[in-house]
Formats: structure tokens, C-alpha cells, sequence
């Protein structure tokens, strides 16, 4: 009786504590959810009347959202992939006695720290038309490049989007390499396995939880590229690195919140089911191993 005395009240005090930001998440993001699906249904934000799914009909038969489809889901399969092998081959080098390993943690946090709209800047004079990069090819006899107005567009924000985006992913990676026992390795070397089989058996099996933590954040972080691809290439960017969020930001500009809105449905149905099909793949491999 007496337990469950305790767990009620611990269960209220969890409550309490929980509600300013159950409140808060309910006012500044699910609410306005709801309502823009609400609004994705009508053929109006005011008055409307219902037209079921008109509005996606419409949406997917626009060409300007099934570029911004492509070229978003194209981002993703590049971006996400390069960040995370990046960010553990790094986080396994530091891991170890590196030379200027303190120097390099410190160089790889600077992005989390450094705001985004000063380090563009720094892009920007890189990769303009009189920026270093050209300078250094023109040294070389090779012609200057308009970089973000080429095929090399998406390479730029790739580019960008790794650079600010490894820093956090090593973090996890050293935080899950430290959490390895060294027992295993040990074992390892008396049984001569060698460096790939030590790699492939232990690391990658035992960073499964933290490898599929950074790669959510990092698909997540893909579809929040918009920011970095504004400041760098401006409100017309060349066509390959027209987004998701390019096309809704243009909706909202225009004012057609029926296919703003569908468009935004269809983006956080997309992420969630992604979402879901990563945690049923971990959930089935951990049964697995546990197996």
C-alpha cells in the first residue's frame, strides 16, 4: 500500500514538473500541427470548405515540389551517409593518441559554438567568383568557377552541412568508443584478430545505439539545411539545391497555405515514418544480438 502511496505521488510530482513543457511543446508545435492539417483538408485558412485531399493532388502534381522532393531525398542519401563516416573515422582517431589530438577536439567544436550566419560569411568568400578557392585554381591556370551556380552547388552545401554538423556527431561516437570496455580488444589481440575483424565485431556492434542516435539526428539535421543554403546561394538558388523548405518558404511568401501546409504534412509523415522504419530495424537487430 504503501508503494503505491509513493509511486502516485512520485507519478503526480513527474507531473508537475513535466507540465510547463508538455504546455508549452502543446502550444508552439502540436496544436499549430494540428491545425495545419486541418487547414491541408480545406480549400482556405478562413472560412474553408472541405475538399479532402485536393490539396496533395495538387501538390503532387506541382513539378517545382517533385524537384524539391528529389532534391532533398537526393541530399539526404549523399549528406547523411558522408557525416557519419566522417564523424566516426574522426572520433576513432581521437579516441586514440593522435598528435594534437587536444587541439583537434577543440577545432571540431568550434561549429556548435561559432553562429551560422558569421561562419557563411566565411563560405561565401571561399567559394566566390573572386573568392580563395578561384584564386588558388586561377594560380594553377584553371578558369574561375560561379560555384553556387553549377552542378558543384550541392557539393558546396554538403560540404557545409558535414562541417557543421560532424562536431556533435563525434561527441556521441568518443562518448560511445569510452563506453567499450578494453577487455574485448584485449581478447581480441590474444585470439590475433586484426584490425578489421576487431572493427567489424566489437566497435560497430557495440556503437549500434549510438550509431543509430547520429544517424536520426543527422537525417533530421539534413532536412534543416534550408538556413545554410539561403545565406550561402540567397532566395534563388540553382535548381539543385532547391528543397523541401525552399518550396515551403515560397508557398508562405505567396500566401497558398493549403499547399504549404500539405506540403508540410507530407514532410513530417515522410520523417516519421522514416523514424519508424530506423527503430524497427534497431529494435530487430538488438533481439538478434541478444539473441
Amino acid at each position: 500500500m504503501r508503494f503505491r502511496q509513493r509511486l502516485r505521488k512520485d507519478g503526480t510530482a513527474a507531473v508537475y514538473f513535466l507540465a510547463p513543457s508538455l504546455i508549452g511543446f502543446s502550444i508552439f508545435y502540436l496544436i499549430p500541427f494540428a491545425m495545419g492539417v486541418i487547414y491541408s483538408l480545406q480549400d482556405g485558412s478562413t472560412n474553408g470548405s472541405f475538399v479532402g485531399l485536393t490539396n496533395y493532388q495538387q501538390l503532387f502534381a506541382s513539378s517545382s515540389f517533385r524537384k524539391a522532393v528529389s532534391n532533398t531525398v537526393m541530399f539526404t542519401l549523399v549528406s547523411v551517409p558522408l557525416v557519419v563516416a566522417c564523424s566516426l573515422i574522426i572520433a576513432i582517431l581521437l579516441n586514440h593518441n593522435v598528435y594534437l589530438r587536444n587541439w583537434l577536439r577543440t577545432a571540431y567544436v568550434m561549429p556548435l559554438v561559432v553562429p551560422t550566419a558569421s561562419i557563411i560569411l566565411v563560405w561565401q568568400v571561399l567559394f566566390d567568383w573572386n573568392g580563395t578557392l578561384n584564386a588558388i585554381l586561377h594560380s594553377f591556370g584553371i578558369e574561375r568557377m560561379d560555384w553556387m551556380k553549377s552542378e558543384w552547388a550541392r557539393g558546396v552545401v554538403i560540404a557545409v552541412y558535414i562541417w557543421k554538423n560532424v562536431g556533435y556527431n563525434i561527441i556521441l561516437f568518443l562518448a560511445g568508443l569510452q563506453n567499450i570496455p578494453n577487455d574485448y580488444y584485449e581478447t581480441a589481440d590474444v585470439e590475433g584478430a586484426g584490425l578489421i575483424r576487431k572493427f567489424t565485431n566489437i566497435t560497430l556492434v557495440y556503437l549500434l545505439p549510438t550509431t543509430f542516435f547520429v544517424v536520426l539526428m543527422s537525417i533530421v539535421n539534413s532536412f534543416k539545411v534550408f538556413r545554410e543554403t539561403y545565406l550561402i546561394a540567397g532566395d534563388y538558388p540553382h535548381d539543385s539545391l532547391y528543397m523541401l523548405q525552399h518550396y515551403m518558404n515560397n508557398m508562405f511568401l505567396s500566401m497558398d497555405m493549403q499547399k504549404l501546409t500539405a506540403a508540410a504534412v507530407v514532410t513530417a509523415g515522410s520523417i516519421l515514418l522514416l523514424i519508424s522504419v530506423l527503430f524497427a530495424m534497431e529494435r530487430r537487430f538488438q533481439s538478434y544480438m541478444d539473441g
